[in-house]
């Protein structure tokens, strides 16, 4: 590596400074850390914590606050499920019969900005208040080549009712879409079987195999791309009964869908559980979701939606290796406070940010800017969609995608960026 590279590399970090572990900057083709920072001002180290103050301060907040371990371990159970239901991969769920089409027409009622690529979904999904749209991902977080191993291209949008949660697979080549419950593995009886997950997930992220989901209070939900189980497709399955679930009788059910997807993982925060308003301290309010590839090693980043009358919500990341790895404790390694309040929704590329700012009633904002030393910068601000959401930079559309949530004007859409490659 050059040292033009590495100066590159060294800039993009020192860029998205808010607060970091001291010793977090590790060397890069072997030079010492030490070397690489002499002369540099002092914004490596982390910045000392502050209280915060009253609604909408503010102030630095605490790495440490953010640390997570392992939940519960899920493999007994899903041992047990993997004996009696039969597995699909992404491709197959997303080519089999029975897909839903995608629509025409919603981004005018959406608001969606011109010069996006829109995906409407069918009459029902358009119109349900049963089920609302939240986080989203799709294989550009997944793959660096952004093609899965069959060659599919599949973007994914998280769905919350008042009990369930669920996962949408889109299939944009086939202009397609799939419905796929997210299940809870237990043992019960001593036999294996599952529940239903009744979380908001406003944030999905999709990194290799893995799937990330935002459990508001407690962390991250995961799941695994291996653990998709068709229903249809299994003796011991059903999808009949859309009351039922898990197992009853000698039969497993999912409300009626032929695939359901179950939870392998969590990530808790050491310090419990967030608290059911913003405090600006403790464990995150885990809000939404997103994945930053463009870094020397890619993060999970994770943010907080906080109204006005609370402390400024805070957007932390953590290292995918450790993640991926064989950790039972993940340090966060950068945090920082938002820029505004009410934000549904950010991502990162090559430094720069962008954020989804709820404006109620009205249409919503895209906010985007960068960190700077201690920092950010000056904030745009571009009206968009009703309603946005999570958000995805799609690299080689060099879109950021984001859902619109609300019913009669919803929809999936992309806006070209230029920093998201």
């Amino acid at each position: 590596m050059t040292w033009a590279t590495l100066r590159t590399v060294m800039i993009s970090q020192l860029r998205a400074t808010g607060v970091r572990r001291p010793g977090l900057v590790v060397l890069a083709a072997g030079f010492p850390v030490a070397a690489l920072v002499a002369g540099v001002p002092d914004v490596l180290r982390a910045e000392p914590a502050r209280a915060y103050s009253g609604a909408g301060s503010i102030a630095a907040p605490r790495l440490s606050d953010l640390d997570l371990r392992r939940g519960p371990d899920l493999s007994a159970p899903l041992r047990g499920l993997d004996g009696r239901l039969q597995r699909s991969g992404v491709d197959a769920l997303i080519t089999a019969q029975g897909q839903r089409r995608l629509g025409g027409g919603c981004g005018k009622a959406a608001g969606v900005p011109p010069h996006s690529l829109v995906y409407c979904w069918d009459r029902e999904d358009s119109a349900t208040r049963t089920w609302v749209p939240q986080g989203v991902t799709g294989i550009s977080d997944a793959v660096a080549g952004e093609r899965w191993t069959g060659g599919g291209r599949p973007m994914l949008v998280s769905w919350h009712d008042k009990g369930s949660t669920r996962i949408t697979f889109v299939n944009p080549d086939r202009r397609t879409y799939r419905h796929v419950l997210l299940v809870e593995p237990e043992t019960r009886g001593g036999r294996a079987t599952y529940g239903d997950i009744d979380i908001h997930a406003g944030g999905i992220a999709w990194y290799g195999n893995k799937l990330y989901v935002a459990d508001t209070r407690r962390g991250v939900r995961e799941f695994d791309m291996r653990q998709i189980y068709d229903l249809g497709a299994s003796k011991a399955g059903s999808t009949k009964n859309n009351d039922w679930i898990g197992l009853h009788g000698k039969k497993y059910y999912g409300h009626g869908f032929r695939y359901v997807m179950a939870q392998t993982g969590s990530w808790h925060y050491v310090r419990g559980s967030a608290g059911p308003k913003c405090r600006g301290a403790g464990p995150l309010r885990t809000s939404w979701l997103s994945i930053d590839r463009t870094t020397y090693r890619p993060v999970l980043i994770a943010g907080e939606y906080c109204r006005p009358s609370a402390p400024r919500g805070r957007v932390v990341t953590w290292p995918l290796s450790e993640l991926t790895g064989w950790s039972d404790r993940v340090r966060a390694d950068w945090v920082a406070a938002l820029p505004e309040n009410k934000i549904q929704g950010g991502v990162r590329t090559h430094g720069s940010w962008w954020f989804t700012h709820n404006r109620g009633t009205q249409r919503g904002q895209l906010l985007s800017t960068y960190r700077g030393w201690d920092d950010w910068g000056g904030v745009r601000r571009q009206t968009i969609s009703h309603g946005p959401e999570d958000l995805s930079c799609y690299r080689g559309q060099r879109r950021i995608w984001t859902v619109a949530e609300h019913a009669h004007k919803r929809a999936l859409w992309g806006l070209p960026a230029r920093s998201c490659y």
